[in-house]
């Protein structure tokens, strides 16, 4: 008896350690869903980086009660995966988003945590549709320098109009 305790204790001690150390974790319902499907969602996952665990309700309540974390406790009804983002929340909404609109909405995207923060079903969906980190950034850079571009064009018109007075007044010098 007490050996089934410690090994419960041992998974939630496991899990409460990856949601804590995650960038973003994410519930989902496989219902529907056959061992074939969740092996090749498991394998995209895999993929992008991305951990799809599979454990009891009350453990892993117990494990998010242990976390600073908003209670999401509400979504922990039936089957249930954890998909646990470690670096990019992006990259594994998109996974799952992706999955989901191949397969019949399946696995329903339950609620998610994303840096600290309680997410629904609809902004787990706007975040996978959130173009990658680095077009991200080619689009900032190229916002910032648009008026950056047009302050030196105005610089190079305002040099060019004063050589141009300058060059006027010496004519007019060398005429007097």
């Amino acid at each position: 008896m007490n050996n089934v305790k410690e090994k419960k204790q041992a998974v939630v001690d496991e899990l409460s350690a990856k949601l804590g150390g995650a960038k973003a974790f994410y519930l989902a319902d496989f219902t529907g869903l056959n061992v074939k499907k969740v092996t090749e969602l498991r394998s995209r996952l895999r993929k992008a980086g991305v951990e799809y665990v599979v454990v009891k309700n009350t453990l892993a309540e117990r494990a998010l009660e242990t976390l600073d974390l908003p209670d999401i406790a509400q979504f922990f009804k039936g089957p249930t995966a954890v998909v646990i983002g470690q670096a990019d929340p992006v990259e594994a909404a998109r996974v799952l988003s992706d999955f989901a609109r191949e397969n019949d909405s399946k696995p329903k995207i339950k609620a998610g945590i994303v840096e600290k923060k309680a997410v629904s079903s609809k902004d787990i969906d706007r975040l996978a549709k959130l173009p990658p980190r680095e077009v991200l950034l080619a689009q900032l850079a190229g916002a910032l320098e648009a008026p950056m571009q047009q302050m030196l064009f105005c610089l190079q018109a305002k040099l060019q109009e004063t050589v141009g007075l300058l060059e006027a007044l010496k004519e007019q010098k060398e005429n007097a």
